[in-house]
């Protein structure tokens, strides 16, 4: 045991949360344990992170630092080299002007911070050392990992060829085309490696942004944009010239957005990235789309549709007519849900067309059809020919106009079961939404069967989600929301007082971000006798909200509360979302 570990212990023991024999077991333990001393601590005596920090933060006489869900940013970890970090265990954490704040895992160790000078020796820069433990080391130091020394031994093989480019001019002039080849082979493996690191680490988009001194990668990863990497400016153009090449766009056109897509296979499956460019004042901005089939096409029950939203979802989805519409914001998953139905419902007796803008998933056996405005084939243009396509299902990426959804109507009117999404708050503001749009009211209580408003919340991470106590305001927030649930939707769920909510603080399985993926959380409206009165008789919102609340519908409030009882999200991400 160190000095400072020692310390650690002592401080432990005075504070209750280990006692004088499991202090000594310690002491006899750890010259032979495979963990370190920290790890010894957690797992094996249990010692939480927040009682293992505040031992620290005595033991070290500093202020000591929980790193919890943060990242830090790019351009804060490049103020101290990887391998410093590495060596010494110190992480920047975060920086305002001057000030930078340091963690380090031992504040007593004289060589850190003898490094730490000596890194900062001719810099404006002031560092002040913070105390953290070491997983939350491993979590910060992790950003600096295998993403950035791939594409920093890719720049150095770009640097290499440009080098290479003097000598190989003498070629070019003579019409030898190497000088190209190898100029291209760099930016190459530096577009492979973001791609790679995109998939392997669950991105559903990938953003590539120039500026005037460097260009930033960014991975939306469970809902929320991350700097994965920095590059330097002067790689800009080659990488969007290499994707657009990959995406079969026109490499001369930079002044206008562009469109596309392209397909790459990745440990034996084929992973689709959809591109769209966009010009800005620093260079082309590229995103691309990470579409993944096999782990997107989910059946229900997956994305999060609880039984008592099931059954009603089922029976409409299986009746032969009607229209059922999925509202939410851009980014609530209304497209993945309407997938998971036509993926239910394709069958070999049944013809399945879509109308979508873009295609995100290629479906075997479904009749997928890419709108394309700029030659007038819309939405409502293609609604009119698929009728002749003697379709059972259609599915209509999204109403946006009253054309579409006056179509719509009269497909579901006609004997087809018809799909769709529209944009509202709620599944409450839907009917006046299309009635707004020019859908005559005496339509909709024949053609509406379902409708479907959702969000997306991040689901916790299950090996770092610990059980809590809430808060007595989010208790009786709870209490409120359970006395209005129908007696039938209580009894199916069984939940008890007093209530659990669960928390997670990070682990190195979810890389810090206390969530692993995302579930939706519904509220689902469907048609009944008394709902087709309020529609022809005074169809506003407070009408349908009364209604919603007589059928026992659960909101989607009430879903995310019964899913933070559940232990599958935190009831603060939520109620954030909600409010959204």
């Amino acid at each position: 045991m160190t000095i400072f570990e020692r310390k650690i212990a002592r401080a432990l023991v005075t504070a209750g949360a280990l006692s004088q024999e499991q202090a000594q077991a310690l002491e006899t333990t750890l010259p032979n344990a495979e963990e370190s001393f920290e790890a010894l601590l957690t797992r094996t005596f249990k010692i939480d992170a927040p009682r293992l920090l505040a031992a620290k933060s005595a033991a070290a006489d500093v202020s000591a630092q929980s790193i919890g869900n943060s990242i830090v940013p790019a351009e804060v970890l490049r103020e101290i080299p990887a391998e410093a970090a590495l060596q010494y265990q110190m992480v920047p954490l975060a920086k305002q002007g001057t000030n930078l704040m340091v963690g380090m895992v031992d504040p007593s160790n004289v060589k850190a911070q003898e490094a730490l000078r000596f890194i900062f020796l001719r810099s404006e820069t002031t560092p002040s050392v913070v105390v953290i433990t070491e997983e939350d080391f491993k979590k910060v130091f992790a950003l600096y990992q295998e993403l950035k020394s791939e594409v920093k031994s890719a720049l150095a093989d770009l640097e290499s060829t440009m080098a290479e480019e003097g000598r190989q001019q003498k070629k070019e002039e003579e019409g030898d085309g190497e000088e190209a080849t190898l100029k291209e082979a760099p930016i190459t493996k530096v577009v492979a490696v973001i791609l790679k690191h995109a998939i392997e680490g669950g991105a559903s988009d990938i953003h590539i942004e120039g500026g005037r001194e460097q260009t930033r990668v960014r991975f939306r990863q469970d809902g929320t944009l991350h700097t994965s990497l920095v590059l330097p400016s002067s790689t800009h153009n080659s990488i969007v010239a290499r994707i657009k090449i990959l995406a079969s766009l026109r490499l001369d056109e930079s002044r206008v957005p562009q469109d596309g897509r392209f397909s790459t296979q990745m440990k034996g499956k084929s992973i689709d990235f959809r591109v769209s460019t966009f010009p800005t004042s620093e260079g082309e901005k590229v995103v691309m789309r990470v579409l993944d089939p096999s782990s997107s096409l989910l059946d229900l029950k997956q994305l999060g549709i609880a039984p008592y939203h099931l059954g009603l979802f089922e029976h409409a989805i299986s009746a032969p007519y009607g229209m059922v519409l999925v509202s939410g914001p851009t980014g609530s998953g209304k497209t993945t849900t309407l997938y998971a139905s036509m993926y239910l419902i394709n069958k070999e007796g049944v013809n399945v067309v879509s109308l979508e803008d873009p295609i995100e998933y290629y479906m075997p056996g479904v009749n997928q059809s890419q709108i394309r405005p700029e030659i007038d084939y819309t939405f409502a243009t293609g609604l009119r020919h698929i009728l002749r396509q003697d379709p059972d299902v259609i599915m209509v990426g999204e109403i946006r106009d009253s054309e579409t959804a006056g179509l719509a109507v009269q497909a579901s009117l006609t004997g087809h079961l018809v799909f769709s999404t529209i944009h509202t708050n709620d599944a409450i503001g839907v009917i006046p939404r299309l009635i707004d749009m020019g859908v005559d009211a005496f339509l909709l209580p024949s053609s509406l069967s379902l409708i479907v408003a959702q969000r997306l919340v991040g689901r916790l991470c299950t090996f770092c989600k610990q059980e809590q106590q809430p808060h007595p305001t989010i208790a009786s927030l709870i209490d409120q929301e359970l006395a209005t649930m129908a007696p039938a939707v209580l009894e199916m769920v069984q939940i008890k007082k007093p209530y659990t909510v669960w928390e997670s603080q990070g682990c190195d399985k979810c890389n810090g971000k206390r969530i692993k993926g995302r579930v939706a959380i519904y509220e689902v409206l469907t048609m009944t006798d008394e709902l087709k009165r309020v529609i022809l008789e005074t169809p506003n919102d407070l009408e349908v909200m009364k209604e919603a609340k007589r059928q026992g519908m659960v909101s989607m409030r009430q879903d995310g509360i019964i899913k933070a009882l559940q232990g599958l999200v935190s009831i603060q991400d939520v109620l954030h979302k909600i409010e959204e």
